[in-house]
Protein backbone atom coordinates (compact mmCIF):
# COMPACT_ATOMS: atom_id res chain seq x y z
CA UNK A 1 0.00 0.00 0.00
CA UNK A 2 1.42 3.37 -0.74
CA UNK A 3 1.10 6.85 1.65
CA UNK A 4 1.20 9.74 -0.17
CA UNK A 5 1.52 11.65 3.35
CA UNK A 6 3.70 11.53 6.27
CA UNK A 7 0.61 11.63 8.21
CA UNK A 8 -0.65 8.97 6.61
CA UNK A 9 2.67 7.23 7.78
CA UNK A 10 2.39 8.72 11.20
CA UNK A 11 -1.31 7.39 11.90
CA UNK A 12 -0.24 3.54 10.98
CA UNK A 13 2.84 3.70 12.60
CA UNK A 14 0.51 4.38 15.49
CA UNK A 15 -2.05 2.11 15.08
CA UNK A 16 0.55 -0.53 14.25
CA UNK A 17 1.88 0.66 17.47
CA UNK A 18 -1.00 0.94 19.66
CA UNK A 19 -3.22 -2.31 18.82
CA UNK A 20 -1.09 -4.61 16.62
CA UNK A 21 -1.23 -4.91 13.12
CA UNK A 22 -5.10 -5.95 12.12
CA UNK A 23 -6.99 -5.21 9.24
CA UNK A 24 -10.01 -3.80 11.30
CA UNK A 25 -10.29 -0.02 11.95
CA UNK A 26 -8.39 1.06 14.72
CA UNK A 27 -11.23 3.31 17.06
CA UNK A 28 -9.11 6.31 18.58
CA UNK A 29 -10.53 9.73 20.22
CA UNK A 30 -10.08 10.88 16.26
CA UNK A 31 -14.17 9.17 16.14
CA UNK A 32 -13.00 6.84 12.71
CA UNK A 33 -15.81 5.40 11.26
CA UNK A 34 -15.60 2.64 8.56
CA UNK A 35 -11.20 3.03 8.55
CA UNK A 36 -11.81 7.09 8.17
CA UNK A 37 -11.45 9.81 10.29
CA UNK A 38 -14.55 12.47 10.80
CA UNK A 39 -13.22 15.29 8.82
CA UNK A 40 -12.51 12.75 6.30
CA UNK A 41 -14.17 11.80 2.84
CA UNK A 42 -13.15 9.73 0.03
CA UNK A 43 -10.59 11.37 -2.23
CA UNK A 44 -13.54 11.10 -5.23
CA UNK A 45 -16.16 13.23 -3.03
CA UNK A 46 -13.33 15.90 -2.18
CA UNK A 47 -13.86 18.91 -4.51
CA UNK A 48 -10.31 20.50 -4.90
CA UNK A 49 -10.06 24.07 -5.92
CA UNK A 50 -6.66 25.17 -6.47
CA UNK A 51 -4.36 23.85 -9.46
CA UNK A 52 -0.70 22.51 -10.12
CA UNK A 53 1.34 18.88 -8.77
CA UNK A 54 0.27 19.60 -5.25
CA UNK A 55 -3.58 20.43 -5.81
CA UNK A 56 -4.44 17.66 -3.34
CA UNK A 57 -2.20 19.19 -0.50
CA UNK A 58 -2.84 22.23 1.70
CA UNK A 59 -1.57 25.41 0.44
CA UNK A 60 0.18 26.18 3.96
CA UNK A 61 1.02 23.18 5.94
CA UNK A 62 0.78 20.24 3.28
CA UNK A 63 -1.39 18.12 4.79
CA UNK A 64 -3.96 15.93 2.75
CA UNK A 65 -7.50 17.90 1.63
CA UNK A 66 -9.35 14.98 1.43
CA UNK A 67 -8.22 13.74 4.95
CA UNK A 68 -9.38 16.81 6.25
CA UNK A 69 -12.46 17.96 4.02
CA UNK A 70 -14.92 18.70 6.17
CA UNK A 71 -13.15 21.68 7.77
CA UNK A 72 -11.27 22.88 4.14
CA UNK A 73 -11.44 26.18 3.01
CA UNK A 74 -10.23 28.16 0.20
CA UNK A 75 -9.90 31.79 -1.12
CA UNK A 76 -8.60 33.51 -4.51
CA UNK A 77 -5.43 35.28 -4.02
CA UNK A 78 -3.93 37.50 -6.28
CA UNK A 79 -1.74 34.63 -7.47
CA UNK A 80 -4.84 32.30 -7.76
CA UNK A 81 -7.06 29.84 -5.69
CA UNK A 82 -5.74 28.42 -2.68
CA UNK A 83 -7.07 25.40 -0.44
CA UNK A 84 -6.78 24.76 3.69
CA UNK A 85 -7.07 22.10 5.51
CA UNK A 86 -8.29 24.21 8.19
CA UNK A 87 -9.73 27.81 9.64
CA UNK A 88 -6.58 27.45 11.04
CA UNK A 89 -4.09 27.74 8.02
CA UNK A 90 -6.45 29.83 6.11
CA UNK A 91 -5.63 31.95 9.15
CA UNK A 92 -2.28 31.84 9.22
CA UNK A 93 -1.80 32.55 5.15
CA UNK A 94 -3.58 36.26 5.95
CA UNK A 95 -2.41 36.70 9.20
CA UNK A 96 1.48 35.98 9.09
CA UNK A 97 1.90 35.86 5.48
CA UNK A 98 0.12 38.59 4.54
CA UNK A 99 -1.74 36.95 1.53
CA UNK A 100 -4.84 38.92 0.62
CA UNK A 101 -8.02 36.76 0.45
CA UNK A 102 -11.21 37.21 -0.91
CA UNK A 103 -13.84 35.25 -2.00
CA UNK A 104 -13.79 32.87 1.25
CA UNK A 105 -15.41 29.15 0.83
CA UNK A 106 -15.53 26.28 3.24
CA UNK A 107 -16.96 23.12 3.11
CA UNK A 108 -20.44 22.44 4.18
CA UNK A 109 -20.10 19.82 6.65
CA UNK A 110 -23.09 18.32 5.52
CA UNK A 111 -23.56 18.77 1.98
CA UNK A 112 -19.65 18.62 1.17
CA UNK A 113 -19.77 21.69 -1.00
CA UNK A 114 -17.83 24.71 -0.45
CA UNK A 115 -20.43 27.52 0.54
CA UNK A 116 -19.66 31.58 1.27
CA UNK A 117 -18.12 31.77 4.53
CA UNK A 118 -19.26 34.74 5.40
CA UNK A 119 -23.02 33.44 5.22
CA UNK A 120 -22.13 29.89 6.99
CA UNK A 121 -22.59 29.08 10.62
CA UNK A 122 -19.70 27.86 12.09
CA UNK A 123 -20.02 25.07 15.34
CA UNK A 124 -16.39 25.91 17.17
CA UNK A 125 -15.52 23.46 20.15
CA UNK A 126 -17.86 20.38 19.51
CA UNK A 127 -16.30 17.13 20.58
CA UNK A 128 -15.56 16.18 16.60
CA UNK A 129 -11.83 16.10 16.07
CA UNK A 130 -9.90 19.74 15.03
CA UNK A 131 -7.92 20.17 12.54
CA UNK A 132 -4.49 21.61 12.67
CA UNK A 133 -5.79 23.19 16.13
CA UNK A 134 -7.22 21.85 19.79
CA UNK A 135 -10.88 23.30 19.33
CA UNK A 136 -12.65 22.02 16.18
CA UNK A 137 -14.65 24.28 14.03
CA UNK A 138 -16.96 23.06 11.36
CA UNK A 139 -19.33 25.05 9.38
CA UNK A 140 -23.50 24.50 7.33
CA UNK A 141 -25.00 26.46 5.34
CA UNK A 142 -27.91 26.85 8.01
CA UNK A 143 -28.54 28.15 11.10
CA UNK A 144 -30.85 25.29 12.08
CA UNK A 145 -28.21 22.79 11.10
CA UNK A 146 -25.18 24.20 13.16
CA UNK A 147 -27.83 23.97 15.98
CA UNK A 148 -28.56 20.73 15.00
CA UNK A 149 -24.88 19.54 15.13
CA UNK A 150 -23.79 21.62 18.24
CA UNK A 151 -26.82 20.10 20.46
CA UNK A 152 -25.43 16.67 19.29
CA UNK A 153 -22.04 17.50 19.23
CA UNK A 154 -21.08 20.31 21.72
CA UNK A 155 -19.65 23.96 20.54
CA UNK A 156 -21.14 27.11 20.24
CA UNK A 157 -23.11 28.37 16.78
CA UNK A 158 -21.09 31.35 15.50
CA UNK A 159 -20.47 33.43 12.56
CA UNK A 160 -17.24 33.32 10.22
CA UNK A 161 -15.55 36.44 11.92
CA UNK A 162 -16.21 34.97 15.28
CA UNK A 163 -14.57 31.80 13.77
CA UNK A 164 -11.78 33.45 12.66
CA UNK A 165 -11.33 35.39 15.64
CA UNK A 166 -11.03 32.06 17.73
CA UNK A 167 -8.00 31.01 15.08
CA UNK A 168 -5.92 33.60 15.64
CA UNK A 169 -5.81 32.55 19.02
CA UNK A 170 -3.70 29.26 18.10
CA UNK A 171 -0.78 31.88 17.48
CA UNK A 172 -0.85 33.63 20.62
CA UNK A 173 2.06 32.95 23.50
CA UNK A 174 1.07 31.68 26.65
CA UNK A 175 2.62 33.68 29.26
Amino acid sequence: MKYKTALSLLLLSIAIIAGGCTTKPVQTKHHMTKGMMFQSVPKGKATILQKGPHAYSCAICGMNLPMFYKTNHTAKTPKGIKQYCSLHCLVYDNEFNKTDLYNVKVVDTNSLRFIDAMKAWYVVGSNKPATMSRISKYAFKSEKEAKAFAKKYGGKVMHFYDAYKIATQDFTKKQ
